[in-house]
């Protein structure tokens, strides 16, 4: 039994370490709309806003193949190395991204640099999230795993309101004209000190005691990934369902709705800003007492409501945003995000408790990265779309609904993991 003492330092240390990693990862799309400008030949800012989602999209392309790298790795030699390599990718590039010249300055190069840094985050990306969620699941209480497992969601959209308030803080201070100018490179700068804060802490934990357990035993597997598709591929499958709400509902929020806000509800880049920021935070105060829910009452209840919440109420939430005031797009962030903290709550823990200890790590790699990959990350580029092609300023609720709509329907299949021991 680990003891109490030990839990909170795990939890604090790999969540720390989670939150440089998400705040690195998430600044690009809170940014997305200034780095178009910067890195992208087009005098129409709508296409340069495409442009630079599109290559947001293209880091989740390296996402499945780091999660294969980094998952086969992490049940072959542990999770906690694994996770201290992650991070110091993650940072160094995001370092480098605020030092790239731009378009004006070197021509294409600056945005083949830009994608080059893009993809080295989504490889690195790809061990993070399912690595993370491993760790805490493999040392945490079977009793209270939905509560510890759910502080990674807390701490990663802890790290994207440090961002979007720190982007607000910039531009309130600099003012428009300056952050879009130079402004904009500061946050990704300061992802290099933190980077090396975020190493030392996990490179000063111990291993799991599931996996430390298993390797002990002679148990863990030459060839994870193969036996992970080979004997684990309903759990895959499950997984892969699970993340799809997840993954699109993460990314509206966090990265979509600072542009969205800007340019199709008119509301000043600041103000957009300080709401993406305010909705954030009340997810991220939300997302533990869920995690506690998902303990008492299964996992199940609470997925299923987060994807009921998203069917039935986004459509309306994007049309109380465009009433233009800031408490209503604030309260419309917040019902939204009441949904996603349900299920977040609820599905890291339900994730876990898929797969054996053999192959957790290398099985929810694939399964996660491969749905954020094709879901989340498209959803900034494809709602973009969406407007432009339909005309509708509601038209990115029904991706929402529809993903939302193949979760729902996952779930209903699978079977309830809450309150049982891990498998080995």
């Amino acid at each position: 039994m680990t003891s109490v003492r030990k839990l909170r330092k795990v939890l604090l240390a790999t969540g720390i370490g989670h939150f440089v990693e998400w705040f690195d990862f998430g600044l690009y799309g809170t940014l997305a709309a200034i780095i178009g400008l910067h890195f992208f030949h087009a005098e129409d800012p709508a296409v340069a806003l495409l442009s630079s989602f599109a290559v947001f999209g293209a880091g989740f392309i390296m996402r499945p193949l780091g999660g294969l790298w980094f998952g086969s790795l992490g049940d072959r030699i542990g999770r906690r190395r694994v996770l201290a390599t992650v991070i110091l990718l993650t940072s160094g590039a995001t370092f480098v991204m605020g030092l790239l010249p731009g378009y004006s300055q070197i021509g294409i190069t600056a945005t083949v640099l830009l994608v080059i840094t893009r993809l080295v985050q989504g490889f690195a990306a790809g061990g993070e999230s399912s690595g993370a969620t491993i760790f805490l699941a493999e040392y945490a209480p079977t009793e209270r795993r939905g509560y510890f497992t759910c502080w990674i969601d807390n701490f990663g959209f802890m790290a994207f309101v440090a961002g979007s308030g720190l982007v607000f803080l910039l531009t309130a201070t600099l003012g428009e004209a300056n952050m879009n100018a130079w402004g904009w490179r500061i946050p990704f700068l300061i992802a290099g000190p933190l980077g090396l804060v975020g190493l030392y802490l996990r490179t000063h934990l111990e291993e799991s005691p599931e996996f430390s357990e298993v390797a002990r035993k002679g148990g863990t597997e030459a060839a994870p990934l193969r036996t992970a598709v080979t004997s684990a591929w309903g759990a895959l499958l499950f997984c892969t369902g699970f993340v799809v709400i997840k993954a699109v509902g993460h990314w509206i929020l966090q990265t979509f709705m600072p542009s969205y806000l800007a340019t199709e509800m008119h509301y000043s880049r600041l103000d957009a800003y300080a709401i993406t920021t305010l909705g954030l935070f009340a997810i991220a105060v939300m997302v533990p007492f869920m995690g506690h829910l998902s303990d008492k009452l299964g996992r199940k209840p609470l997925m299923l409501a987060g994807c009921a919440g998203f069917i039935l109420f986004t459509y309306p939430a994007l049309m109380l945003m465009a009433r233009g005031d800031m408490l209503s797009a604030v309260a419309a962030m917040i019902v939204l995000g009441t949904f996603i903290a349900a299920f977040d709550g609820a599905c890291n823990a339900a994730m876990a408790e898929l797969f054996p200890t053999s192959v957790r790590y290398g099985g929810m790699s694939i399964a996660y990265n491969v749905a954020v990959a094709f879901f989340g990350g498209i959803t900034p580029w494809f709602s973009a779309w969406l407007l432009t092609a339909t005309g509708n300023p509601f038209s990115p609720a029904f991706y929402v609904m529809g993903a939302a709509l193949i979760t729902f329907l996952t779930i209903l299949r699978a079977r309830e993991t809450a309150g049982k021991p891990l498998r080995r």
